[in-house]
């Protein structure tokens, strides 16, 4: 995956499920972002490695230190489905 298609998260409309996110310390770590859990007061990521979600465990994670200290894919969404495939 490419390095520099990641941005700062600057607020809570670029968390979206599905997100790739890594953080700002550890770059080549990757992980997935599920929905909010409103009951645990935050976000699930999951470890994602080789184009594939890990599901057997994941890190709970608040919004706010989502902002903090991780970055999140930038997609064109612009770009149609096919054309994305073919470019990774």
């Amino acid at each position: 995956m490419k390095t520099n298609n990641f941005i700062t998260i600057n607020d809570a409309y670029q968390l979206v499920e599905g997100g790739k996110i890594r953080a700002k310390k550890y770059p080549e770590e990757l992980f997935v972002l599920s929905g909010y859990d409103a009951d645990k007061r935050g976000y699930m990521l999951y470890p994602y490695d080789g184009g594939q979600q890990f599901t057997d465990f994941g890190v709970l994670i608040t919004e706010s230190e989502l902002m903090y200290d991780y970055e999140i894919e930038k997609l064109d969404v612009n770009v149609p489905i096919e054309e994305e495939v073919k470019a990774a």
